[in-house]
């Protein structure tokens, strides 16, 4: 399989992003200032702020990749996203009160256990008993939806959770002290978790005997299954690591804050749907899907940057539908992504 490369359909969706900001200069108060207040708040601690931003986003969409390469279509990310989420916080609330203490890491991994958790169950539904995949993967968001925000009252009799530890962040050695860019090289475990696991991923993907078992196994696997591997087993595999990225994914974005929101869509906000749509204009590459959601991101976070200055008043519900339109505008142009022949299809084995 080719390396990654910068293609057309990346190059597409820069300029679309782009044109989306332009848009958005004509959509607030004093636009034609905007070109200028942009170039100013694009900072290192601005590139910075959009990768801890990408970390739900990217993680959401090197799950969903795993998940649909397999052959089992997730649309239920943004669920496992709000469980690793609320996982996270409840946990390390919960720590506080054993002889372990507070332990973030710990509370860490068993957010990324309860994704997977429910990962396995969505699983089950969908290999064993051939459900819907996409009726499953909505119940899977709907429940995480409504099950979250009804935990956070029974343990903190309210929907949002009291403030919790954070992670610190690690300044890496000589990178963190370079005047301009310094910013750049202190992150949070979470940010460095995911600058090693894109490479991780594509290299999983394209370069070992597994990544080959995830692609038969959505494309073709019928030849997976007479060559003795059991399609079964690789497509849970692949609905298992959907869960630990995702898990990994809300647990950092929760414990970026040291609190759970669960009002409205939750703190999550869409973020895993916006993954999709990465991972669907990235077609299916984690190097392309982290681009698409560092884009996103970046959107994200230049709105909050433009509302910090004096006579702005950008809408966040305009900034969010840019991915969208960003989407469908790439579909469109550059063709439609090609998903996995059988992604979606229940295999039953001749054994």
């Amino acid at each position: 399989m080719n390396a990654p490369t910068v293609s057309r359909r990346q190059g597409l969706t820069i300029g679309v992003v782009l044109f989306g900001l332009l848009a958005l200069g004509f959509a607030v108060d004093g636009g034609r200032q905007l070109l200028s207040d942009v170039t100013g708040v694009l900072s290192a601690s601005y590139l910075a702020s959009a990768l801890r931003l990408t970390v739900p986003i990217a993680f959401a969409a090197m799950g969903g990749i795993f998940a649909e390469k397999s052959g089992v279509i997730n649309i239920g990310l943004e669920g496992l996203l709000i469980i690793g989420a609320f996982g996270a916080v409840a946990s390390l609330w919960g720590l506080s009160a054993t002889p372990i203490g507070p332990n973030i890491w710990v509370a860490f991994l068993l957010a990324v256990l309860a994704s997977t958790f429910v990962a396995l169950l969505f699983a089950i539904v969908c290999i064993e008993f051939k459900a819907d995949q996409i009726i499953a993967g909505l119940a899977v968001w709907l429940i995480a939806l409504g099950l979250a925000p009804f935990a956070s009252i029974v343990i903190w009799n309210r929907t949002n959770s009291p403030s919790v530890g954070t992670f610190s962040a690690i300044e890496i050695p000589v990178l963190s002290a370079l005047p301009n860019v310094g910013s750049l090289f202190t992150v949070t475990p979470p940010v460095l978790l995911l600058v090693l696991a894109v490479p991780f991923s594509w290299y999983l993907l394209n370069r070992t005997p597994f990544g080959m078992w995830i692609e038969a196994s959505g494309e073709d696997p019928k030849s997976l299954d007479t060559a003795g591997i059991s399609v079964r087993h690789v497509r849970y595999a692949g609905v298992l690591l959907s869960g630990i990225y995702c898990g990994i994914g809300g647990a950092g974005l929760a414990l970026n804050t040291g609190q759970f929101v669960g009002s409205g869509d939750t703190m999550v906000d869409g973020r895993g749907w916006i993954g999709l749509t990465a991972f669907l204009i990235g077609n299916y590459n984690p190097v392309n899907a982290f681009l698409a959601s560092f884009l996103f991101a970046g959107l994200d976070a230049l709105q909050i940057e433009l509302q910090q200055i004096a006579g702005y008043d950008v809408s966040s519900t305009l900034v969010g539908i840019i991915p969208y339109v960003a989407v469908l505008v790439v579909l469109t142009l550059v063709g439609r992504t090609r998903m996995p022949a059988e992604a979606g299809e229940h295999y039953e084995s001749d054994e």
